[in-house]
């Protein structure tokens, strides 16, 4: 294997001039078995090779960026390698729920509190022997063997021939996608295989970002991004995303393209937009997801994510390009042809409506509320449509409404349905219709205002779900009180491997040690695969306070059950056959599905409220569904509304528990 530079300098000192370049993989859309081919994480972050030569440690970016003093963390822990070594690996930064972050990587500087993970997956050299010849799986044998068990620094393992589990594993994880690599591959520095596949859970492409439009109303700094591809000399018009962004984000995004500002259009043609645009030089890169590709090469939905300040321009989206491909950028993605727009039928509301083509306008009262493409397929199995999910929710205002009155929302967005890509989404308020009420909510860990939608009546609701918002998720206290919770949540999560009796028995317990508390208790199903238990808390109490009672109930009911239950929250040193006792739902700014919600889930299930009496061994979340919720609330009454009464007397309850 090649050094990198000479081993007389210091490396913080050094600039890196000639550098290994990793191997890379194409893309395929479609996860597979195959017993020659193994399965691994796809990484969200940044792609890192590091060479340990006498505990001197090089650690470098794809291109050959000095990540040295940028993750000295990385660095130092790389050191406890006591083989000379040459590695291949992902650093990314974990989120609250142990997920890697790519936007938290990124500013990483102001985020040093995170966990930070060097996932290494690949050996390029051991004790100055090139190893790039041996088969992936004796590579890896031999990787497993030198990586040290710490916090930071991480043996990447896989799985062989079971890719469509470990795929379906990803998705439901909320991971990026999974990588398949043949078992025998051998490692090409700098090229890219057909032998190593990335499969992505979400639609993402890279763009080059060719100018942005003036903004419109509250918005400051800029409207949206104009996108590019570039095949050879040629810029090629690709669509525009103003979404994705908040404050913070448009302020540094605009900083950034300031020196970049020139007079002529990249593209030879007139490009047509709403406003008038600033070009600039065609430099900057970024990721974008996006719903679908019209049929003339554009973005669909278009959401950023994030620069691409890894890559150059010359690498954009290279893993997708082949010959006589319909867009240079998206390579074999297909294309999606545009449907026919037949009349929707009539929905099942009392108030006025009107249609034309797949588009229908509500109206209540003198609020109208426009809804497109209605008749869209969200649940392909069920043959639910979008108008069906706007149906739903107007049947189910009256009920649900209540309880998401005056909170902040996070919108879960699905705009093609539970099979599209999903995203959650914030700062949702900017481009919002005046009926639409919104709040500014300070980000302490991000140290910026967020503009949320506040969902007080029913044509927002409709609205919510016009942007493809099948499930809600309102905060779990009010603009009036954010610090202050109206309930404790306690969320029974389970895994693949746990039974929903094993649930029920753990919500029954808990139940039990809230009756000793003398704290009365509501339950719900969570619409998938675990239950909801909630205790009123009337604002009386802190985040804080619940948050310490949630645990201690936890805690007692994981001594009684401590065969299947556990309280610990990472995903890599949980169990798996264990069910999770979720108490951290107790935090400022934390969302669950709502009751009553629909859940873009199999089989349109709906988070039900239930009698305690009913929660027992049987039930099963998948009978709660959006045929039966109307019919099953008008039959019993929202027995939820409790939730919304007089809180626990919180010092009695701890005494109780004695």
């Amino acid at each position: 294997m090649k050094a990198i530079v000479g081993e007389s300098a210091h490396p913080s000192e050094r600039k890196i001039k000639n550098f290994i370049k990793p191997m890379l993989a194409k893309e395929t859309d479609k996860a597979f078995d195959d017993k020659d081919w193994l399965f691994e994480i796809k990484w969200d972050g940044y792609r890192a090779i590091s060479e340990i030569r006498k505990k001197v440690v090089l650690l470098y970016s794809r291109n050959g960026l000095n990540f040295q003093n940028t993750y000295p963390i990385v660095a130092d822990q790389l050191k406890k390698i006591k083989a000379d070594v040459v590695l291949d690996g992902e650093i990314v930064v974990l989120d609250d729920k142990g997920r890697p972050d790519f936007q938290l990587l990124q500013h990483y500087s102001e985020n040093h509190d995170r966990p930070i993970q060097y996932c290494v997956f690949d050996l390029l050299e051991l004790t100055g022997r090139d190893t790039t010849g041996l088969p992936l799986i004796d590579r890896k044998e031999l990787l497993k063997k030198i990586i040290p068990k710490n916090e930071v620094i991480k043996y990447s393992d896989h799985i062989i021939e079971k890719g469509k589990s470990f795929f379906r594993v990803s998705k439901e994880k909320d991971l990026e996608g999974i990588m398949a690599k043949k078992m025998d591959s051998k490692y090409y520095p700098g090229k890219r295989s057909s032998e190593w596949l990335k499969i992505k859970n979400h639609k993402t492409a890279e763009a080059i970002i060719a100018g942005y439009t003036e903004p419109e109303g509250a918005r400051k700094y800029f409207g949206a991004l104009v996108l590019a591809s570039k095949k050879g000399n040629k810029f090629t018009y690709i669509g525009h995303t103003g979404t994705g962004f908040n404050n913070e984000t448009l302020k540094e995004m605009y900083k950034l393209l300031q020196p970049l500002v020139q007079k002529d259009s990249p593209f030879d043609e007139k490009i047509k937009t709403n406003s008038p645009v600033t070009w600039v030089k065609p430099k900057l890169l970024c990721e974008i997801k996006f719903s679908e590709i019209t049929t003339d090469g554009k973005f669909r939905h278009p959401v950023f994510l994030h620069l691409r300040d890894d890559k150059t321009i010359n690498e954009l989206n290279m893993d997708n390009i082949k010959k006589n491909n319909t867009h240079p950028v998206f390579g074999d993605t297909k294309v999606i042809k545009k449907e026919k727009n037949p009349i929707p039928k009539k929905a099942a509301t009392k108030e006025k409506e009107s249609s034309k083509g797949n588009d229908k306008i509500y109206q209540f009262g003198k609020t109208e509320v426009k809804v497109s493409n209605i008749d869209k397929i969200y649940f392909p199995k069920e043959k639910i449509t979008k108008g069906d999910v706007v149906d739903y929710y107007i049947s189910m205002a009256d009920y649900i409404l209540p309880y998401l009155k005056g909170r902040p929302e996070s919108l879960l967005r699905n705009p093609n349905g539970i099979n599209g890509e999903s995203f959650f989404q914030k700062d949702a308020a900017e481009n919002a219709p005046s009926y639409v009420k919104n709040k500014k909510v300070h980000s302490e860990s991000n140290d910026k205002e967020i503009k949320y939608i506040i969902c007080d009546n029913l044509p927002t609701l409709v609205y919510l779900n016009n942007l493809g918002c099948i499930e809600m998720n309102p905060w779990h206290s009010t603009i009036k009180s954010l610090d202050k919770p109206d309930y404790l949540i306690i969320d029974i999560d389970p895994s693949e491997k746990n039974t929903f009796d094993q649930v029920i028995e753990v919500a029954i317990t808990v139940k039990k040690i809230l009756d000793k508390a003398g704290a009365k208790s509501f339950c719900k199903t969570s619409g998938a695969t675990g239950i909801h238990v909630y205790v009123p808390t009337g604002k009386k109490y802190t985040f804080d306070q619940v948050k310490d009672f949630a645990y201690l109930v936890c805690m007692m009911a994981n001594e009684e059950l401590k065969d299947f239950t556990t309280l610990e929250r990472s995903l890599s040193k949980r169990n798996s056959k264990h069910i999770y006792m979720d108490y951290l739902q107790n935090r400022t700014g934390q969302t669950i599905a709502s009751v009553y919600s629909l859940r873009p889930k199999p089989g349109a299930t709906v988070s039900t409220p239930l009698l305690w009496n009913e929660v027992k061994k049987g039930l099963l979340p998948k009978d709660f569904t959006i045929r039966n919720s109307l019919e099953r609330v008008k039959k019993v009454g929202d027995v939820f509304k409790g939730v919304l009464g007089k809180g626990i007397d919180l010092k009695k309850c701890l005494k109780n528990l004695e």
